[in-house]
């Protein structure tokens, strides 16, 4: 089973030759990469699809499983493997083949604007199952807009299950949703918030209370109260964590 897996992630976005004329696209961009995984702390990494390799792992601990960056480094895409459990390869199975096909019908100019997100479990050292928040975008397309590099951002999934797979793109409200069953992507919206309980989610993040909201912004606490209950409703989470994870992810807020 997992051989399966492993030839699709292997094969379903062959690069083959990269050109002289692609590699200058790289130049020193890896600096920027390392400089932007010293200011999150989401775990950073680079797939090099020609080589079917990754080419750079943050310090970042999230990601690594107990490893260090050079061991994830060296394991590569046997990384998965040993660290993805077997339901959840097959869940990066189904994901890999239908993001694949979405982004070949994407006009290549175009690629570089589009980003997925999905969740699937990590299996650190001491054998505990970790539901991870994984982001993929195009770095580096080959001259035939095969995706050639691609940076990936691991956070912690704000989800209480796998799969949640989506696709938007940049500067839109557009969103694709995969409904793995079926593979077939559905577009809609992201969800929008007003101005109020947009604030409110920022007081929220800064770890205001409820009644510390309210006394902020000149309102009572049941006000606030309803106001979260909306947030909840319009993100489809149960929790103010969720909601502010949500939101930052889709960049609502």
């Amino acid at each position: 089973m997992k051989g399966n897996s492993k030839s699709t992630l292997l094969t379903k976005n062959n690069v083959g030759n990269v050109s002289a004329e692609d590699h200058l696209q790289q130049q020193d961009y890896l600096e920027a990469v390392r400089s932007f995984a010293r200011l999150t702390y989401e775990s950073i990494y680079v797939i090099d699809y020609a080589k079917m390799a990754f080419e750079y792992v943050s310090e970042n601990p999230l990601f690594l499983c107990g490893h260090s960056p050079n061991e994830v480094l060296r394991m590569g895409y046997d990384f998965y493997f040993k660290n993805v459990p077997e339901a959840d390869l097959e869940l990066l199975n189904t994901i890999n083949e239908a993001g694949f096909d979405f982004f070949k019908e994407v006009p290549d100019e175009e690629k570089k604007r589009y980003s997925i997100t999905y969740d699937f479990h990590l299996i650190n050292k001491e054998g505990r199952h970790m539901l991870i928040n994984h982001k993929l975008t195009p770095l580096f397309l080959t001259s035939e807009g095969k995706m050639w590099k691609a940076m990936c951002i691991v956070s912690i999934s704000h989800h209480p299950s796998p799969g949640n797979v989506y696709i938007h793109k940049q500067g839109t409200n557009d969103l694709w949703q995969l409904e793995i069953k079926d593979k077939v992507w559905r577009k809609s919206e992201k969800p929008k918030l007003t101005k109020r309980e947009v604030e409110i989610l920022h007081l929220y993040a800064q770890g205001l209370t409820i009644n510390q909201i309210a006394e902020k912004i000149f309102v009572a606490p049941d006000t606030v109260k309803y106001y979260r209950r909306r947030i909840f409703e319009r993100l489809g989470v149960s929790n103010t964590v969720a909601a502010l994870s949500y939101a930052v992810n889709s960049k609502i807020i």
